[in-house]
């Protein structure tokens, strides 16, 4: 990377489209021209791959353009189409503008960096919404702590996750299909490999990290030859990867569906009217977005590759939060609903006398996130992969009588140590909420640099089956073992996913 401290030649400075002070990357594309943000350099909206428009719209992403010149980077590129009404934001945070032309990255790196530890983040929003760039993800203060950190848009929805009989019988054999916004990601992968080290990253030190889908994607990329390498640790945010997968013929009848419902003549849509639809259009017709076991990118079931041994074998960090059971809405039930679908047998795991919403919240929790997690973290460790558990319980005082727990995605700001980032937080913060903040900030550093959490004067033990530690984020951080062991273990049993696993 080079950074312009002084401009020695006016000629070169305007020849270069920079100003001085103004720092400079040059990558395979051609030269960028970032900002200057207090303890960070940021380019932004790099392309990573050719937009994915006309017949590279449900396709895998070909190679980016190159250009002359400098190319200005200072400035957040569209999200991927989405449902956006703008000024409220979406289910992935999201309310900005969108466009087709959205696969483009943010580099976040610090001052003469150099084979510094890179962080790639996964962002959430169900692979239907969100984008790279939301204030609660500024990666200023890694970058003040060495990190650099990228951060990429993915095709989402319809757009990301969609077959249909005519994109398959185009495809040649060994093609990858319906996941374009797992091949998004895993080219973006590539092009931290190829391309970090012009930013001072280190492109043999990567932590892959995500929440909520993002944290899943994380999961499905451990467990995709295809992305074997790419990464050396991951950390899984309130990842669910415990729910039955489709698998392509499923996925192919769904896309037929969705044609329908466009005004397409389902199966027989041909490609041709399939690419020729309006992104509006695609959109309306939209149900939830699901990763397909294709049998080329993704080839088996996530928990069926984990319990085979058919992942990556890194370190691994995966937690989840206290009140997870804040999506419980998007789920279509009530407290009352939640309690009656859960088995007698589950329900003996968590005792008498708890009232209906934090039974609720509990059987939530550890059903969707807690029991997968501690499910994953024990077959990592199976294969001689460290894994660590985390739970996230701390509210902040403002919140506490409003809030069951930690709502789901509230932790992201203590992560990235981006709380003054986000509109109207800095004015609220207390010194318990900068303290918290200061821990989770410091373990994802720690993980990121060395590969294991030492953080919390090196309280954080590794997770194993006998001791069953988790370390809680909370009022009193601090690791506990056997951590809900009994309801954990009811609910991976009671799991059809985990419990029928190789």
């Amino acid at each position: 990377m080079k950074t312009w401290g002084f401009c020695s030649a006016l000629a070169a400075m305007l020849a270069a489209g920079a100003a001085c002070g103004q720092p400079q990357a040059t990558i395979e594309s051609g030269t960028l021209t970032g900002v200057d943000e207090g303890p960070a350099q940021v380019f932004r909206a790099i392309p990573y791959a050719a937009p994915p428009v006309g017949p590279l719209r449900w396709a895998p992403p070909a190679p980016a353009g190159h250009w002359t010149g400098a190319r200005a980077a200072d400035r957040a590129g569209p999200a991927c189409p989405q449902p956006v009404t703008p000024g409220r934001p979406n289910g992935g945070g999201y309310s900005g503008p969108t466009d087709e032309d959205c696969l483009t990255l943010d580099v976040t790196t610090p001052h003469d960096a150099k084979k510094a530890p890179v962080m790639v983040w996964v962002y959430g929003g169900g692979n239907s919404a969100g984008a790279s760039n939301l204030p609660s993800y500024d990666a200023r203060n890694f970058a003040r702590d060495g990190i650099v950190v990228v951060a990429m848009n993915y095709r989402l929805g319809p757009l990301g996750f969609f077959a249909h009989p005519a994109l398959t019988a185009e495809a040649p054999r060994d093609r990858a299909l319906a996941n374009y916004g797992l091949m998004d990601q895993i080219a973006a992968l590539k092009w931290v490999h190829r391309n970090i080290a012009a930013f001072g990253g280190d492109p043999d030190n990567v932590t892959l990290f995500g929440e909520s889908a993002g944290g899943l994607n994380v999961l499905q990329l451990m467990a995709a030859p295809s992305a074997r390498g790419l990464f050396q640790r991951a950390i899984v945010q309130s990842g669910v990867g415990g729910e039955p997968m489709q698998d392509l013929k499923t996925a192919e009848a769904q896309g037929a569906e969705l044609a329908t419902r466009a005004g397409l003549p389902g199966a027989q849509a041909t490609v041709e009217q399939l690419r020729a639809l309006p992104v509006q259009t695609l959109l309306a017709a939209a149900r939830r977005a699901q990763v397909v076991v294709d049998g080329r990118l993704i080839e088996e079931p996530l928990t069926v590759a984990f319990a085979r041994g058919d992942e990556a074998r890194v370190p691994l960090i995966i937690g989840w939060n206290s009140n997870e059971a804040s999506l419980l809405h998007e789920f279509g039930a009530t407290p009352a609903q939640w309690i009656a679908r859960t088995s007698a047998k589950v329900k003996a795991a968590y005792g008498e006398g708890e009232k209906e919403d934090l039974l609720a919240r509990d059987l939530f929790n550890d059903e969707v996130m807690g029991a997968p997690a501690r499910w994953f973290a024990t077959e990592q460790e199976a294969h001689r992969s460290p894994a660590w558990l985390y739970y996230f319980s701390y509210v902040p005082e403002r919140q506490r009588n409003e809030r069951l727990g930690t709502n789901h995605a509230s932790e992201i700001p203590f992560v990235f140590d981006s709380i003054d980032a986000v509109p109207g937080r800095t004015a609220l913060a207390t010194t318990s909420e900068r303290a918290e903040a200061d821990l989770a900030h410091a373990c994802w550093v720690a993980f990121a640099r060395e590969g294991r959490p030492d953080c919390a004067s090196g309280r954080w033990t590794q997770f194993s089956p006998a001791n069953g530690v988790v370390f809680e984020f909370g009022d009193d951080p601090g690791p506990r073992p056997h951590f809900r062991e009994a309801q954990l273990n009811a609910e991976a049993a009671a799991n059809p996913s985990l419990s029928a696993a190789p």
